[in-house]
């Protein structure tokens, strides 16, 4: 005769109390779950990192890091709600590993983001917004009255005088070399091409497309923590040479401006498309492998 605690075969043991897992039961996979931390992440990265590489983060900066701010307050309600569920002895796993999610992406969005407008958009919109010049004769014209110049394409005649470039080191070798009117006698050298790393000290000009017999344009330099390097430069090249710079300009010469600026538009939204579906394989293959963790890990309370 059984007694009243005598165990029945095949009955499930006692439940502990606050166990997350029952007894004789396999945990079900929560689909809930895992769409919102395979979407809500992605979301997260595709709106930051969108606030901050395009024009949003040119025209409106506050309000791109806004948008970076509201990523981070999603992150920590995830996190939030994952220690409520945690203290009332439900499964906080999803929970958890959403927050942990959503953080790597807004950081990362913010990181990429802000790189890519840096060294891409930013130039671009930073061109668009400047002057085009047409029929510039370095002989003539003075870069004071050309200081909004994004563009220029110089008159017929115009060509590199690398006989008179210079290289200034630090760290890096700044190079410049005055851009001339072949036909003209000229007594003050306002527009200069640029490049890093590519001359030796003195009359070795070999940046930009310095080969190019049709290249006679400029695209204005808009790096800004370079300038004051190519400045000094042109101070060294006016004391080599004995010529006179009142107000110099940057350019890198080129045949074509206009596809060169372009180019930096295209390279953001490439890198811009990279890193939206590169963060979406990532999350998507971290999802895939807590759900076999937390499957496992269920299993072994029941095992």
């Amino acid at each position: 005769m059984l007694g009243p605690t005598t165990p029945i075969l095949g009955a499930p043991g006692p439940v502990k109390a606050g166990s997350m897992f029952p007894p004789g039961k396999r945990r079900r996979l929560n689909f809930f779950g895992i769409c919102v931390c395979t979407f809500l992440p992605w979301f997260i990265f595709l709106g930051v990192y969108g606030a901050l590489c395009f024009d949003l983060h040119y025209n409106y900066p506050a309000l791109a890091w806004f948008i970076v701010a509201v990523g981070g307050i999603i992150s920590v309600g995830a996190a939030a709600s994952a220690l409520n569920e945690q203290k009332q002895e439900r499964d906080p796993q999803w929970w958890f590993f959403g927050a942990v999610a959503c953080s790597i992406a807004v950081v990362s969005a913010s990181i990429c983001g802000d790189l890519n407008f840096r060294w891409n958009l930013s130039r671009y919109y930073d061109i668009n917004n400047l002057q085009v010049y047409e029929d510039v004769k370095p002989s003539l014209d003075r870069g004071q009255g050309l200081m909004d110049a994004g563009k220029v394409y110089f008159a017929a005649g115009t060509v590199l005088d690398a006989t008179r470039s210079v290289g200034f080191m630090n760290g890096d070798l700044f190079c410049v070399a005055p851009i001339i009117d072949s036909s003209a006698t000229m007594t003050n050298y306002d527009f200069w091409a640029v490049g890093k790393n590519c001359c030796a000290d003195r009359a070795d000009f070999r940046c930009g497309e310095y080969a190019n017999p049709r290249a006679r344009n400029g695209l204005r330099l808009m790096i800004d923590e370079d300038r004051p390097f190519y400045r000094l430069a042109v101070q060294e090249a006016e004391a080599v040479f004995n010529m006179s710079s009142r107000h110099p300009l940057f350019f890198y010469w080129m045949q074509d401006p206009l596809g060169a600026q372009n180019a930096y538009r295209d390279d953001g939204y490439k890198y811009f498309l990279i890193g939206v579906f590169t963060h979406f394989g990532f999350n998507l293959l971290c999802v895939l492998g807590a759900t076999m963790g937390f499957a496992k890990l269920g299993s072994r309370h029941y095992a």
